[in-house]
């Protein structure tokens, strides 16, 4: 228990037991003063309710209800009932079992000592009735509370594994994708090495531009197994056997959601800069998730794409309308464009505009890191 949990524990029993004394004080009866410390007491028990619930809460109550035997009667001061219903909730709110029912047994066998000893008035069935509507609620409140809190925890814990799989699963198919890239960069460098070899001796001028295009070619590698090294391996070691996607499919991939019912403003700046081929490939992935999305969730069955770049730097925008103040969707999508944008070092941003319009925001460095160093 943390001393922030134990002053917490502290505020409310601190503030039964002074509203207590100032009860007791003005009503004067006989035993107030004993009254008083039995309050106190009780109150002082029920600080230790997170860590000895069992045991606090119930010798609280059952000290509170001892209160007739040396001060004042139980129907004379009203604060001996908000110590019960703490005692009550807390028996059921802290408590993972139903343990806080063998509490609740003491406290009624105390209170039903209390009728048969000590309170001289006629009882009947009524005061049954009001024993059970004074315990029984606060105990349910605390088990349904309890009950809230544990699906709260759960439903953020599916949540937390949910964008763990999103992420890993998105870094498996980066890794795929990288693959495809070093292996023909790698392949590439065999074939012009074996090259260079053959004419060293024959031709010294031409194989000295080949080796050049090696380092080239090895650099890029070098670029991009940087990027892969912070990736999580796929453990199937599957290989796509497509050509790697890149930006110069993009009208064809902005097509075929054409075909699927989603009108697409697609606007480029022309020509566009060369691209490292994974910033290329993340790039044309970006956007597919975008429309994807667009296509799932627009209201009016309408998306606008602006890419922009430079030789230092590459931007995305992406828009669509959505229904009102709703944007649909896990989030898993965003988690996996954010993958790909922070592996390159840049940032993406989305919100919801006051019209009701989706605006998607990434910006990526180019440099030079994928061509050459």
């Amino acid at each position: 228990m943390t001393r922030r949990q134990l002053a917490q524990d502290s505020l409310l029993p601190a503030a039964i037991a002074v509203l207590g004394a100032v009860e007791l004080y003005g009503l004067r009866s006989d035993g107030w003063g004993y009254g008083i410390a039995l309050e106190c007491a009780s109150c002082l028990l029920l600080i230790g309710r997170r860590p000895y619930t069992l045991v606090g809460c119930t010798f609280a109550a059952v000290l509170i209800l001892a209160m007739p035997l040396v001060g004042p009667q139980l129907d004379e001061p009203a604060t001996p009932i908000l110590i019960l219903v703490l005692a009550a909730y807390s028996l059921a709110r802290r408590l993972e079992s139903l343990n806080g029912l063998f509490g609740m047994g003491l406290i009624g066998l105390m209170l039903g000592f209390d009728y048969a000893f000590v309170d001289q008035r006629d009882h009947n069935v009524s005061d049954v009735i009001f024993v059970v509507a004074l315990m029984m609620p606060p105990y349910v409140l605390g088990r349904l509370t309890r009950k809230l809190e544990v699906q709260s925890e759960l439903l953020v814990h599916q949540q937390g594994l949910l964008t763990q799989e999103a992420v890993n699963a998105e870094r498996n198919s980066i890794a795929r994708d990288l693959h495809d890239v070093i292996a023909h960069s790698i392949s590439a460098m065999v074939v012009q090495t074996a090259a260079a070899e053959d004419l060293v001796r024959t031709d010294p001028a031409r194989a000295e531009a080949v080796l050049k295009d090696v380092a080239n070619t090895g650099r890029r590698a070098i670029s991009e197994t940087g990027r892969l090294l912070h990736l999580i391996r796929d453990d199937d070691d599957e290989l796509g056997l497509a050509p790697t996607p890149g930006l110069s499919g993009l009208r064809a991939m902005v097509e075929s959601f054409r075909d699927s019912g989603l009108v697409v403003h697609l606007e480029l700046d022309e020509p566009m800069s060369p691209l490292p081929e994974g910033l290329d490939l993340s790039a044309y992935r970006i956007v597919q998730e975008a429309l994807t999305n667009a296509l799932k969730y627009a209201a009016d069955r309408t998306a606008s794409v602006r890419l922009s770049s430079t030789p230092t730097l590459l931007s995305i925008r992406a828009e669509n309308a959505v229904s009102h103040g709703n944007i649909g969707g896990s989030g898993l999508g965003l988690v996996g464009m954010a993958e790909r944008v922070s592996m390159f070092g840049g940032s993406l941003s989305h919100q919801l505009t006051q019209d009701d319009r989706f605006v998607l925001r990434a910006t990526i460095p180019v440099g030079n890191g994928g061509e050459s160093e």
